[in-house]
């Protein structure tokens, strides 16, 4: 068990190298990016907002086609992976990284690492459910994509892409500040009471 844990570990700690040399260029937007999306000041979830709700106005306002939306959101990113390791040592100055930066780094790096695990632990078991449970697959399946498809078909899928878009960017600052345990703390403790209280009503 404990050379599985040193061997994971290990496998881990490659992995994080590996994508800190991959994304070393984009270090310090990686670490402005992350000050935002914590929220370490409190107007930047006004920014945030305000940047998704900007993007998404001129959006509905040109209204471009699937094509041509996809190929300016591609564009975009290519010109982003070519400009942006080549300006942001100027503008940031790379060469003057402190301990404590070059630490959050590494611990944002590992996260990644970690959240890609977790996705593709997740999609194995799925298959494994439809090898293992292929009625409780189909059915699970089923159920889902009804239920995702009746949403689409009641909300405007550009509104609904907005209300997604934003929910996760601002997820790691309401994570970051305890609004969501809170949230989730009070939904655990009103279902506590309903079923203690259906518990009663049986007795």
């Amino acid at each position: 068990m404990a050379e599985g844990d040193n061997r994971s570990a290990n496998q881990l700690a490659a992995e994080t190298a590996s994508l800190e040399e991959h994304l070393q260029g984009w270090g310090e937007v990686i670490l402005v990016a992350d000050k935002i999306l914590r929220w370490e000041r409190a107007w930047f979830p006004l920014v945030l907002t305000g940047g998704v709700s900007f993007a998404f106005l001129m959006i509905y306002y040109l209204d471009p086609s699937v094509l041509s939306g996809v190929s300016c959101f591609v564009m975009f990113l290519c010109l982003a992976d070519y400009l942006v390791p080549a300006l942001a040592p100027r503008i940031f100055g790379s060469n003057k990284w402190t301990t404590e930066q070059q630490q959050r780094f590494h611990e944002i790096c590992s996260n990644l690492v970690k959240t890609r695990r977790r996705i593709i632990g997740w999609w194995k078991r799925l298959f494994t459910l439809k090898e293992e449970k292929p009625k409780m697959y189909f059915m699970t399946m089923l159920c889902s994509l009804t239920g995702i498809a009746w949403v689409g078909q009641q909300v405007h899928n550009l509104f609904l892409t907005y209300l997604i878009v934003s929910f996760l960017l601002l997820f790691p600052g309401l994570n970051q500040h305890g609004i969501i345990s809170k949230y989730v703390g009070m939904a655990k403790r009103e279902i506590n009471k309903l079923l203690k209280q259906k518990e009663k009503k049986n007795e």
